[in-house]
């Protein structure tokens, strides 16, 4: 048998390929994307990730060993200060200031996505919690890896920061680390545990490609 992350991956073709196609993706690589909706798009994602660092926290009291618990206890403060730094630079450029960006209104989007997977967190074992916040980081890492190949993507002046930080190696470590803990967690596994760790994978995609969708339409509410 292969390894479950591979079976995941082929699943989640189908909408990842619209992660790739979408275009507020294009934008950020060939620099067309408007900065207002930029802008939304940070602000929005800016609350998603202080709900998405606290999965890692949720996980690491979940993990069965000290090292596991200490990577993921990692992982959420990479997310609070390397990844919310990063947004935090981007709203300096836009004039938003830290106070502003915690201040947003969250959209439907955001807090569909956030509370599918707290509550995954919560209520499932540490396998299906990291079914759930796997395609975040594995998908923005193929995004950043894609757009690093268009040109002038890196080079942009407003973008390029963006692409740089997805597509390093320093990021794609952290997922790599993130994918074969999936697989590790999966060994074992009957098939309905994996079925119902694949629907967790299927279902965040989507909401990461609805995340998208609200971005760019800068919508609040459908």
């Amino acid at each position: 048998m292969g390894r479950f992350t591979d079976r995941l991956f082929e699943q989640a073709a189908p909408i990842w390929e619209q992660f790739y196609r979408h275009p507020f993706v294009q934008g950020l690589g060939d620099g067309t994307l408007p900065p207002d909706t930029f802008a939304f798009y940070m602000k929005q994602d800016y609350l998603f990730l202080i709900d998405y660092a606290k999965l890692f926290a949720v996980a690491s009291t979940k993990a069965y060993d000290l090292p596991t618990s200490a990577k993921f206890a990692a992982l959420m403060e990479a997310t609070l200060h390397e990844e919310m730094e990063l947004h935090r630079q981007y709203a300096e450029r836009f004039g938003i200031t830290a106070a502003e960006l915690e201040e947003t209104e969250p959209s439907f989007a955001m807090l569909a996505y956030t509370s599918y997977t707290l509550k995954v967190a919560h209520t499932g074992s540490l396998a299906e919690l990291v079914s759930a916040l796997l395609p975040c980081m594995w998908s923005y890492w193929e995004i950043g890896k894609r757009l690093a190949k268009m040109d002038g993507a890196i080079a942009h002046p407003l973008y390029g920061d963006w692409v740089k930080t997805y597509s390093s190696a320093e990021f794609g470590a952290l997922a790599q680390w993130l994918i074969e803990m999936m697989d590790q967690l999966a060994e074992g596994k009957n098939e309905q545990e994996l079925a119902r760790m694949e629907q967790h994978f299927l279902i965040t995609s989507k909401m990461e490609l609805q995340f998208w969708h609200m971005a760019y339409r800068k919508e609040l509410w459908p």
